[in-house]
């Protein structure tokens, strides 16, 4: 499970900083365990150079007896490799019944009806994935179609994605299209008082200030002081501890940018391991906040080098079906968070850096200006969501 979550990570930090270079100002928010999952759907069925440059986007070429889906038994799914097996011990993991908070991830692919799939693959990905191709007619009915999916979409998020695709964006040259939407309600294990509530300047990055909700809380949580970028990481779990939203918050002089631009698999281990956050007394300041934010991924999948399969001409989809010409028109992502004093409700080190100094009596953490977030599953250490507040 290790070598997914590992992918996990990395796949998330390559999405986010595409989305900070062209979105550098703005607020970003998205589930890349969510969007691993929808793609992996699709990698399943895909072979050859698509099957390749997927493999090695979503930092699967690293994992051991990795994929190569050749299915052997038409019967079976047990030639497709171990990741698709491992996503599904994964989900199980995460997605226990009876936590004490609600995820849902729906997966769907919806292909023209003009032409025939494989059924081992409708097979295999309902099995690993719990996700089905959805036959429908994109050439007779793009305007039914694209409401039957937006309502599906909707049902699935508990009404909190809507309009997923707007008008227009599916047409009668659609061929396949892949759905993806995430929905997570969490509650703080230990919950902001809203009377503690009160309004507070947040500072923006080009030096303009706005009101913010700000919440307050004192207690004991994890906590790490990083020297270099000069920041603080904290760590607030959610109830019955198996997720936590980690908050890296530039200190001192330090600009987010520079937390940005050192920021890669290794330093995230480094700067969240259990070695470096300690529990402390912490007066925690928090803005509450939402934020949803809808993203058309075909442009920054291609430029993370993922192009072949979006292509007509290259994309070898043979998996998914023999027809020729399939190939995957659309990917879109929305995802929705709200950050409230009960809780959160989302839809989609070198020793040398760390130094512990003689702490006051209770650390202050104060999120006055933009940073960065990230919602973990504690377990596994697979990122569900990841964000920046630049502008609540």
């Amino acid at each position: 499970m290790d070598s997914l979550s590992t992918a996990n990570v990395a796949f998330c930090l390559d999405m986010f900083k595409e989305l900070n270079d062209n979105n550098s100002g703005d607020n970003i928010f998205f589930s890349p365990l969510s969007l691993l999952y929808a793609l992996s759907m699709v990698l399943l069925g895909a072979r050859g150079h698509s099957a390749e440059q997927m493999e090695k986007v979503l930092h699967f070429n690293h994992i051991a007896e990795s994929l190569k889906p050749q299915f052997k038994d038409s019967a079976k799914c047990g030639q497709a490799g171990r990741i698709h097996s491992e996503f599904r011990v994964l989900f199980s993991q995460i997605n226990q019944p009876g936590s004490n908070y609600m995820l849902s991830i729906a997966n769907r692919l919806y292909g023209t009806q003009a032409i025939a799939f494989q059924q081992q693959y409708l097979n295999c990905s309902e099995k690993f994935y719990q996700a089905r191709l959805q036959a429908v007619d994109f050439q007779q009915s793009p305007e039914e179609t694209r409401q039957a999916i937006n309502a599906w979409v909707e049902s699935k998020t508990n009404g909190k994605i809507t309009n997923l695709f707007g008008k227009g964006t599916i047409d009668p040259s659609s061929v396949m299209v892949l759905v993806n939407a995430i929905y997570f309600k969490g509650q703080w294990q230990s919950k902001f008082q809203e009377r503690e509530t009160v309004k507070a300047p947040f500072h923006l990055s080009e030096g303009k200030s706005v009101p913010v909700d700000m919440m307050y809380q004192a207690g004991t949580f994890k906590l790490a002081f990083v020297r270099e970028p000069q920041m603080q990481v904290l760590e607030l779990p959610y109830a019955d501890d198996a997720l936590s939203m980690i908050i890296l918050l530039p200190a001192g002089m330090a600009a987010l940018e520079q937390v940005e631009k050192q920021l890669n698999v290794r330093t995230f281990d480094e700067w969240t391991s259990p070695s470096n956050m300690m529990q402390r007394d912490v007066e925690v300041h928090l803005p509450r906040f939402k934020l949803e934010i809808k993203y058309e991924l075909n442009s920054l999948l291609k430029s993370l080098g993922m192009t072949d399969v979006f292509n007509q001409i290259k994309a070898d989809l043979s998996g998914i079906s023999r027809a020729k010409g399939l190939y995957l028109s659309k990917v879109i992502h929305k995802s929705y968070v709200d950050v409230n004093e009960e809780g959160t409700e989302a839809a989609a080190a070198t020793g040398d850096n760390l130094t512990v100094k003689r702490l006051p009596i209770r650390a202050q953490f104060l999120a006055n200006r933009p940073f960065l977030f990230f919602i973990r599953h504690r377990d596994t250490n697979a990122v569900l969501f990841c964000g920046k507040l630049a502008s609540p």
